[in-house]
């Protein structure tokens, strides 16, 4: 039987809910284990409510029959178990490939702890071989990229199909080819000063906590000193 890294790391992940916790529900290939793992220990009887950080963790959580909540019932998330296209040692990470980027970071600053799951190659040295997902308005859309481009990257508008990819949010998002980033958290700053940008997917002193499936059925555990 061939090993899933992806599926190593969200389930561990979901073994740190405990019973009467909100639980922020992240995006994309690995936290998809992690919901579908929370989904068999809710129908054994943990009781739990989600936030989906997007349409595509929401409908997996309703099909898994995970409750849900929302901001309006609650203020603050226990825990958040999410994915990363990117981090480093310092727990920088970036995150984005899959058009979340803002819920996932609204959920990441309102959870009292942060789990990343992922597999070994999203481990780097330095962020940056991965583009950086800027969610961007329509509106003067073309602007907001030359402001980008002042700040030395390559910024690709995102499409599907042709077409610029739409986020759940209503946005653009332009991929930007910064190449290695030195300082990730004055990046951070310097794109989310730009008029236009919505967020970009730098998530600096977030995460707390990493998991990393690896291909020979290991685990690695790394937790911020």
């Amino acid at each position: 039987m061939s090993i899933n890294p992806k599926q190593l790391a969200g389930e561990r992940a979901a073994q740190y809910v405990e019973d009467g916790m909100v639980v922020g529900l992240g995006t994309g290939s690995t936290a998809f284990f992690a919901i579908q793992k929370l989904g068999q220990r809710v129908s054994e009887g943990l009781n739990i409510f989600g936030i989906p950080t997007s349409e595509q963790s929401h409908c997996q959580a309703e099909s898994e029959n995970i409750p849900l909540t929302n901001f309006d019932q609650v203020q603050t998330i226990d825990l958040t178990i999410d994915g990363a296209d990117e981090l480093d040692a310092n727990f920088n990470l970036i995150k984005g490939g899959g058009g979340a980027l803002l819920r996932e970071k609204i959920v990441a600053s309102l959870s009292k702890k942060e789990i990343i799951v992922a597999d070994e190659t999203k481990w780097v040295e330095h962020l940056g071989a991965f583009p950086l997902p800027v969610e961007i308005i329509q509106f003067g859309w073309r602007a907001t990229k030359r402001r980008l481009n002042d700040l030395g990257c390559q910024p690709i508008l995102r499409t599907n199909n042709e077409t610029p990819f739409i986020t759940d949010n209503g946005n653009y998002i332009l991929d930007c080819d910064f190449g290695k980033i030195d300082n990730p958290p004055a990046l951070e700053s310097e794109i989310n000063a730009i008029c236009g940008v919505v967020e970009c997917g730098l998530f600096i002193n977030l995460a707390q906590h990493v998991i990393i499936g690896k291909t020979d059925g290991t685990i690695e555990e790394k937790t911020l000193d």
